[in-house]
């Protein structure tokens, strides 16, 4: 089904692309491989790859033919010169500099003009932008996954025990419950460090008064999760539950907006004006959320220079925060299917503040 949304998207000068990111060629095989081609053609196409994945490749893709690739740059010569393809369009964002004078380069492809101008990206982007309803369900499965994981971590987080010991129980709990990997490394942080967005688990001991954020996500069948809840250890000081109140109700509010036909940057506008109001607005630096799926960041993102529109399909996550250097951060996520009216919210995780 992709590939033939693929093939209509396809600007009348391009007469085939070939596909060489492994999430891409996930998207559109279903396959997972660290090897391999995928040729898409007007008049038919295959995916190449190796020895190791031929039989797996066999019996998992369907929707196009799947060869051995032996003489692989010779045997996709041979295939374009029978499709009659002259202007082979490649991922600009996908490749380095060096990959792409290593195509230009190669004999088998001399006869042929690449084109590597981002339009091939953007007609994949988009499509992958707008979920189908079997791509909702395994978002839904993978982030039920995550958050069986925060209950299970509810239980589990104890003072006296490092943010490193966090991640590891949450990861290995949502490893062994059906996940197939991480959507990314998870973020364990505590008191200070939680004020840095993206901190990295130290060997930081868990204290009375700490702020805990964990920003974590799980893949089912290739597709990700992604969810943050900020706890509170053993108690909070007013301050602490002030700018909690005030995360979650931006978070809650650019929800409350979310729609089809909604411009991004207005639902990032939704959320940025409660924390600008309440005196905040210095200490939200990243955008309001991104879209989610075969990666853990596509489009569309919320943010405030975004000129993109929202359309149902998109699964974008909704995740404000405030972060005060030296002291301590707060933030909260959820992810939203985009609607015609509104949205669904895909995270039923309590979001209120929790104190363990």
């Amino acid at each position: 089904m992709f590939i033939d949304l693929l093939l209509k998207e396809l600007p009348a000068d391009i007469d085939a692309a070939l596909i060489i990111t492994p999430q891409n060629r996930r998207y559109f095989t279903s396959f997972d491989s660290s090897d391999g081609f995928l040729l898409v053609t007007r008049s038919g196409s295959v995916f190449y790859t190796d020895s190791r994945y031929i039989e797996a490749a066999e019996k998992t893709v369907k929707n196009c033919d799947v060869i051995e690739g032996r003489e692989v740059w010779k045997q996709i010569k041979d295939y374009l010169t029978a499709a009659n393809a002259k202007n082979i369009a490649i991922e600009a964002s996908g490749i380095t500099v060096s990959q792409f004078n290593n195509l230009k380069n190669n004999k088998n492809l001399s006869s042929f003009e690449l084109i590597c101008d981002g339009r091939l990206d953007s007609i994949i982007n988009a499509l992958r932008s707008v979920k189908t309803p079997e791509d909702v369900n395994k978002i839904r499965r993978a982030q039920e996954i995550a958050e069986k994981g925060f209950l299970h971590m509810l239980d589990f987080i104890k003072k006296g025990m490092t943010e490193r010991e966090i991640r590891l129980e949450l990861d290995f709990f949502m490893l062994k419950n059906g996940a197939e990997a991480l959507s990314f490394d998870t973020i364990a942080v505590s008191g200070v460090n939680s004020s840095m967005p993206h901190g990295v688990p130290t060997d930081k001991k868990i204290e009375d008064g700490d702020f805990l954020t964990l920003d974590f996500g799980a893949v089912f069948d290739g597709y990700h999760s992604d969810m943050t809840r900020t706890v509170a250890i053993g108690r909070v000081s007013d301050e602490q539950r002030y700018v909690y109140d005030v995360v979650l109700k931006a978070q809650e509010a650019a929800l409350g907006v979310l729609k089809d036909g909604l411009s991004c940057s207005q639902a990032d506008k939704a959320a940025r004006d409660i924390i600008a109001e309440s005196g905040f607005g210095d200490f939200f630096g990243h955008g309001t959320g991104h879209g989610v799926g075969i990666e853990i960041h596509e489009l569309p993102n919320l943010s405030p220079k975004s000129a993109s529109v929202l359309v149902s399909g998109n699964i974008v996550t909704v995740e404000p925060g405030i972060y005060l250097p030296g002291k301590f951060g707060v933030r909260i996520e959820d992810m939203a299917l985009i609607t015609k009216n509104g949205c669904e919210n895909l995270t039923s995780a309590e979001k209120s503040l929790i104190i363990i």
